[in-house]
C-alpha cells in the first residue's frame, strides 16, 4: 500500500531523475520458519522496485511498524538514487539513534535503494561498489556433535565437499550448549539445580579436549573456528584465547560481551589467538576503540543491525586502513536478499576475510527466486542487475510468521541459565 507523502527527509535540491518512490512496505514471512523482514520500495517507473532485508527476528513486528509509519512517510517522492543523503537523513530523523529496531528498518531501505539503481543501470551491485576482487567467496560451515569425535566425522565431510574453513562447537555434557546437540551427563554426575544448565567451567574443558582432538585429526589443513558467543566471563574468555593458542584458530569469535570490550586489551597482551566479534554492535562508532587500538582481527557485522550495505561499505573502507578483515554475519535469520547484500560486499571487498554459509531450503528458494548459489565452499556471484534476487510476495504471504510450524511473531530470545539459575549472556 502506499504512503502519503512526507516531506521531513527532503533535501533542499531537486532530484537528479525523474524517478520517484511512490510506495514501501514492509513483509513479514517465514517459509523456513523464521521469521523474515522484506521491504520493497516501489517507484513511478513500471516494473522497478527495489527489495532489502530487515530481518530482526525477535522484534519483527516493531521494525515493520518503523518501515510502515515512520520512514516510508519519508521516503514518498524523493529520488531512490540519493542513497546516501535518505540514508543519513533517516538515521537522523528519529533523534535517539542507532538501535537495533531503528536500524533493520533503514536497511531494508537502504539495500532496496542499492537494488533500485543496480537496475536502472542494469549492474550487479557488487560492480557499483567498485566491482570484484574475487571469482567467488570463501564460505564457512558448521561443524557439531555431542563430542570431539562426532565434531571431527562432520567437519572431514565438509572438507571433502569443498570446504576450508568449518566451525566447530561441541556439546557439554549435561549442560545447555551453544551450536551444538544436548550430551546426557556421566553417570553419577550431580545433577543441576537449574535444568539445562549452562556451566562455564566445563564448557572451557570440552572445547579445550575438543580442538586438541581436531588438530591431532584432522592435521593443519582445515582452518578452525569457534564461537564463544560471549558466554563466559572475560576472565575465562582470555583464559579460554590462551589455551586455544597452540591450535592455531582462524578465529574466536565473541569471546566477550560489547560492554566488556576493554577486556580485549588485556587477551591480546596474553596470546595471539585471531578475534572476530561485533555481531551485536548496532552503531559503527562501536566498532572505532577496536580498530584505533588493535584489538580485533575481524569484523562480525550484522549488516542489517547497523543499517544496511550503506554504513558496512564505510566500515569496511576504514577497517581497510588498519589491516582488519570483515566476517559479515550470515545465519538463517537473514533473508536471501540479506546474503545477497553479503555476497555484493565479500566481492567488492579488498580486505574480506570470510563468510559465513546458511544453506537455503527449498522453500526459500521458492520465495526468493535468485538465492546466491553454493558450490564447493564457495558462494557464487551471478551479473543478475541489483542484488539479484526477487521476491515472490503472494507466495510468501502463505507462510506467514503465526503459522503452527514457524516461531511466534515477535517471539523472545530465551536466555540460558547457570546451575544457581542466574542469567546468563546471552
Amino acid at each position: 500500500m502506499d504512503t502519503v507523502a512526507g516531506t521531513a527527509s527532503a533535501p533542499p535540491w531537486a532530484g537528479s531523475s525523474g524517478t520517484r518512490i511512490t510506495g514501501v512496505r514492509a513483509v513479514l514471512t517465514a517459509p523456513a520458519g523464521t521469521t523474515l523482514v522484506v521491504v520493497r520500495v516501489d517507484t513511478n517507473e513500471p516494473g522497478l522496485y527495489g527489495l532489502g532485508c530487515a530481518t530482526f527476528t525477535q522484534r519483527a513486528a516493531a521494525v515493520a511498524t518503523a518501515v510502515d509509519e515512520y520512514l516510508a512517510p519519508q521516503l514518498i517522492g524523493r529520488d531512490p538514487a540519493d542513497i546516501t543523503d535518505i540514508a543519513g537523513a533517516l538515521h537522523l530523523s528519529g533523534y535517539w539513534r542507532s538501535g537495533p529496531v531503528l536500524n533493520n528498518a533503514l536497511s531494508g531501505v537502504d539495500m532496496a535503494l542499492w537494488d533500485i539503481k543496480g537496475k536502472q543501470v542494469g549492474l550487479p551491485v557488487w560492480q557499483l561498489l567498485g566491482g570484484r576482487c574475487r571469482t567467488a567467496v570463501p564460505l564457512y560451515s558448521h561443524a557439531s556433535g555431542r563430542d570431539p569425535r562426532e565434531v571431527a566425522d562432520e567437519a572431514r565431510r565438509m572438507a571433502a565437499d569443498g570446504y576450508r574453513y568449518v566451525r566447530c562447537q561441541v556439546a557439554v555434557p549435561g549442560a545447555g550448549t551453544y551450536g551444538a546437540p544436548s550430551a546426557a551427563a556421566p553417570a553419577g554426575t550431580r545433577p543441576p539445580l537449574t535444568a539445562n544448565a549452562w556451566d562455564p567451567a566445563a564448557y572451557r574443558r570440552a572445547v579445550r579436549a575438543l580442538f586438541e582432538h581436531l588438530r591431532t585429526e584432522l592435521g593443519d589443513g582445515i582452518e578452525l573456528i569457534h564461537d564463544v558467543h560471549e558466554r563466559v566471563h572475560p576472565t575465562d574468555a582470555v583464559q579460554l584465547a590462551k589455551e586455544l593458542e597452540p591450535f592455531h584458530l582462524f578465529y574466536l569469535e565473541d569471546p566477550v560481551a560489547p560492554e566488556d570490550i576493554d577486556w580485549l586489551r588485556r587477551l591480546r597482551a596474553q596470546c595471539t589467538t585471531p578475534i572476530a566479534i561485533g555481531e551485536l554492535f548496532t552503531n559503527p562508532a562501536e566498532y572505532r576503540p577496536l580498530l584505533a587500538g588493535g584489538l580485533c582481527d575481524f569484523i562480525r557485522v550484522h549488516v542489517s543491525a547497523i543499517g544496511g550495505i550503506t554504513p558496512a561499505w564505510r566500515l569496511a573502507n576504514a577497517c581497510e586502513l588498519y589491516g582488519i578483515r570483515t566476517a559479515w554475519h550470515g545465519p538463517g535469520d537473514v533473508s536471501p536478499i540479506g546474503h545477497a547484500a553479503n555476497l555484493a560486499l565479500d566481492l567488492a571487498c579488498p580486505n574480506f576475510g570470510i563468510q559465513e554459509q546458511h544453506l537455503f531450503a527449498p522453500r526459500l528458494r521458492e520465495v526468493f527466486p535468485g538465492c546466491p548459489e553454493i558450490r564447493d565452499g564457495y558462494l557464487w556471484p551471478s551479473d543478475r542487475p541489483g542484488l539479484g534476487v526477487d521476491f515472490d510476495e503472494q507466495l510468501a504471504l502463505r507462510f506467514p510468521p503465526t503459522s503452527p510450524d514457524s516461531p511466534r511473531l515477535g517471539h523472545a530470545w530465551a536466555p540460558p541459565r547457570r546451575d544457581d539459575g542466574a542469567l546468563q549472556r546471552p
